[in-house]
């Protein structure tokens, strides 16, 4: 029998929430853990009973042309990790310490609520072109590991 690994597991888990997002650009899901118990998920969507994009006749960003990684004060959409520690909270989820998994290198918004939140590890499956989320992260002792592909 060929178990996941807890990182595969988690990993998976962050993937199949990022199927609950509205985000016409790229669909992203997270899950905060501490000791191998998922304590929280979040998938990137508009705030709670608002409008999708896609009800407001399309993503703002993409109508202006503005490149991956900028100008993120223009988007509806709150991030999977945003909502991830926003659940946290609003549960009375304790996360520091712990690990995120998401399905996307963090934003520079998500990595410092991420570093203010204590979350100790970050694990992504694909990188995302924020270049100060770096330099914060690595400022703060974090490091962001990259999960291989699936079969990799």
């Amino acid at each position: 029998m060929k178990r996941p690994t807890w990182d595969e597991y988690f990993m998976e888990m962050a993937e199949l929430t990022a199927k609950r997002s509205t985000c016409s650009r790229r669909q992203v899901g997270a899950v905060i853990v501490r000791d191998n118990r998922a304590v929280a998920t979040g998938y990137n969507g508009a705030p709670r009973g608002l409008a999708h994009c896609e009800e407001k006749g399309g993503c703002l960003r993409q109508k202006l042309n503005i490149p991956s990684g900028q100008r993120h004060e223009l988007c509806r959409a709150l991030h999977a990790e945003q909502n991830a520690i926003i659940s946290a909270a609003s549960m009375g989820n304790a996360i520091e310490d712990g690990t995120i998994y998401i399905t996307h290198q963090p934003c520079v918004i998500c990595a410092k609520m991420i570093v203010n939140a204590g979350i100790k590890r970050i694990v992504v499956r694909e990188g995302y072109p924020d270049e100060l989320a770096m330099e914060i992260l690595d400022e703060a002792g974090l490091t962001v590991e990259r999960l291989g592909e699936k079969g990799e």
